[in-house]
């Protein structure tokens, strides 16, 4: 095999990258040692902002085969077709701890799935729970910001975290889900996808439908004990991201099967619960799980870093056929996502192989020009303003999706109510599914935390939250609580 010769940055051949130049035998380093001072350069650069919140993460590649026909729901030329493949890249992380934190611990879990679509990256960002703290993307930084590190103590806080939910009795529902039986995933695979959030479908006849995804992993769903998850965590603190790569390395493909929820668009409005709101499922009995099709993981990235670290997902990447609905939460996200991304990694960060569409030659075709790390800025021949004379790329005129009908005041408002809107219904329902080992585990865990508060007040504040769910599991919590802080 031919030896390879070690270059600069700038293409010259390196003489020696194992000395650095000197004044002399001994003598202090030169200024002129161009390689030194490049290698040092770029070494204190390597790394780029860690994301604020799902920084610890994990990803493959893959694919996403159709097993029915959903033509009907959508024109959304990838779900066109039974049996049709399209590439997909999935990122797994957790969402609060940093990006040095540990995988097995009680924390939501990202399922951000890449589509690279004939028509263009569609991007589905949600999580392994089907709901979510908070419905309203204002309230987001706040939540987040109670859930990191303190600033004074440099970490995470009970008082903090009890403190918000306190204030936030949308999130009884999460709460009851995150210290659950499911809130520590055995490993990715063994861990159920959603796509959280409501969004539209419109068909080829210009019919809009609501929808939800349901990821149901094919290899079982599989969780941890607080106690199991304390000793993995001693053990291989990155317990996830070696099962998922050993189980490919394998060739073991871990896979899942996409069902999604339909509602017409029609019945939104007068359905006896706020349909957009994230904090709320929607009742198999009303609108039963319909099959899709088949997500399988089949290869790993060869450099993480450039794959999972510099994978950008954002709600707002649709395609025809697939847009978005009037949640609040994913409203906001639309905007946050990207701006995030280009925030972390550049204005250009579209243009990064993990992130470039494979629908269009040569990336996507547009007019946007300049910035760091531009790659894609066209010939001379090449026009970046429109309309012009030089055949440049135009507007379609096809909307990817049915519009949304509006009205009344602008302002501050609410979301509107619905005959069934209260926070408590659901947590109280899914406290209720539960066998009674599952029950005594839930209340230990929420206990182990609330009675960690030193505030009378916001502990009695959590506890009416569980009393409103269900009397029993208020009073089964607040009876554990009184036991943990008389100790």
């Amino acid at each position: 095999m031919t030896q390879r010769v070690l270059t600069t940055e700038s293409g010259a051949p390196v003489a020696d990258n194992q000395n650095s130049a000197t004044a002399g035998v001994g003598g202090p380093l030169l200024l002129q040692d161009q390689h030194l001072l490049e290698k040092l350069a770029r070494f204190n650069r390597e790394r780029i902002p860690e994301r604020v919140v799902h920084a610890r993460g994990s990803g493959a590649y893959g694919y996403f085969e159709v097993t029915d026909d959903v033509t009907a729901y959508t024109r959304a030329d990838f779900l066109s077709e039974v049996g049709r493949r399209t590439q997909t890249f999935l990122r797994f992380s957790t969402v609060a701890d940093s990006l040095g934190g540990a995988d097995a611990v009680r924390d939501p879990r990202g399922f951000a799935l890449k589509f690279y679509t004939e028509q263009g990256n569609y991007d589905l960002v949600g999580n392994n729970t089907p709901v979510f703290f908070i419905k309203d993307p204002v309230k987001f930084p706040d939540f987040i910001h109670s859930q990191k590190r303190d600033p004074f103590t440099g970490k995470q806080e009970p008082d903090n975290v009890w403190d918000f939910w306190a204030h936030a009795p949308e999130a009884t529902h999460q709460v009851t889900w995150l210290m659950g039986d499911r809130g520590i995933p055995a490993s990715y695979r063994h861990m159920n996808g959603y796509g959280s959030h409501t969004y539209q479908w419109t068909n080829a006849e210009g019919d809009a439908f609501f929808v939800k995804y349901h990821f149901k992993t094919n290899q079982g769903v599989r969780s941890l004990s607080s106690e199991q998850a304390a000793e993995l965590v001693g053990q291989d603190a990155n317990s996830h991201q070696t099962d998922l790569l050993q189980a490919i390395e394998r060739g073991v493909n871990p896979s899942w099967t996409l069902y999604v929820q339909i509602m017409p668009a029609a019945e939104a409005a007068e359905y006896r619960f706020n349909p957009f709101d994230l904090t709320k499922v929607w009742p198999h009995a009303d609108y039963p799980l319909q099959r899709v099709g088949r997500l399988v993981l089949d290869r790993n990235p060869d450099n993480v870093f450039a794959e999972v670290e510099q994978a950008a997902f954002s709600p707002n990447n649709f395609v025809p056929g697939i847009g978005p609905s009037p949640d609040k939460m994913l409203q906001g996200r639309l905007f946050a996502y990207a701006d995030a991304h280009r925030y972390r990694l550049g204005v250009n960060h579209t243009q990064l192989p993990v992130n470039a569409p494979k629908a269009v030659a040569g990336g996507a075709d547009n007019y946007g020009r300049d910035g760091l790390m531009a790659t894609r800025n066209g010939s001379r021949h090449d026009k970046n303003y429109e309309p012009n004379s030089y055949a440049g790329p135009a507007q379609t005129d096809a909307a990817l999706s049915a519009p949304l009908a509006i009205h009344g005041w602008t302002g501050t408002h609410a979301a509107p109510a619905h005959v069934k809107d209260d926070d408590f219904f659901q947590a109280g329902e899914l406290y209720r599914l539960m066998s009674e080992e599952e029950k005594q585990r839930l209340v230990a865990n929420i206990a182990g935390g609330l009675s960690q508060v030193s505030r009378d007040d916001v502990v009695e504040k959590n506890l009416a939250h569980f009393h409103a769910a269900d009397p029993d599991y208020g009073k089964r919590v607040e009876a554990a609580v009184r036991a943990l802080r008389e100790d």
